[in-house]
């Protein structure tokens, strides 16, 4: 018993000593998976601003494919890559039949995604579209606008928003072509 008296204050103490040991790796670890959290934590979208309405002299056109009579072009002012990773842009078509459709809009490369924040009028103003929700980016023949935007522009591999300065180098680049 005498020699359990004397052990038992050894073994409290060795206990004491040893949690800081085990605590530390904890600790480690638990700041290991924070660098994690990243991936963890939901998507949030910033609160779109609109853009200035689009001026003929700083449109920029782009190929949505040879299947469609419209004529297809970026607002390269509106062009903004946010914080939330959503490339926002002011689209202009043409239609073979003269007619113009304006749209505020916003692609979400990680997702595969688009979205309709607002419609141009006639007089320069913008009216909030009636559903803005996310929808699908699905390849498409004729009028696949919002795919040639999503995989030759504004996203590296399908995944990733590319940077601003890339997004307008290239639409500038295959501009030459069009015009």
């Amino acid at each position: 018993m005498k020699a359990l008296r004397g052990l038992l204050p050894r073994i409290l103490l060795a206990g004491v000593l040893l949690l800081p040991g085990i605590a530390a790796p904890a600790e480690r670890w638990h700041l290991f998976e924070s660098e994690f959290d990243e991936e963890k934590k939901p998507w949030s979208e910033i609160e779109a601003q609109l853009p200035a309405y689009p001026r003929p002299e700083n449109l920029i056109p782009f190929d949505a494919g040879a299947a469609s009579f419209s004529r297809f072009y970026v607002d390269a002012p509106s062009i903004s890559v946010g914080a939330d990773g959503v490339v926002r842009y002011t689209l202009l078509i043409r239609g073979g039949g003269g007619a113009t459709n304006v749209s505020f809009e916003g692609i979400r490369c990680q997702t595969h995604e688009q979205k309709l924040y607002a419609v141009g009028r006639g007089d320069g103003k913008w009216v909030r579209a009636r559903d803005p929700a996310w929808r699908g980016i699905v390849y498409k023949d004729i009028n696949r606008y919002h795919w040639a935007l999503f995989d030759e522009y504004f996203c590296v591999n399908q995944r990733q928003t590319a940077p601003l300065k890339a997004i307008l180098e290239s639409l500038k680049r295959d501009s030459f072509r069009l015009r």
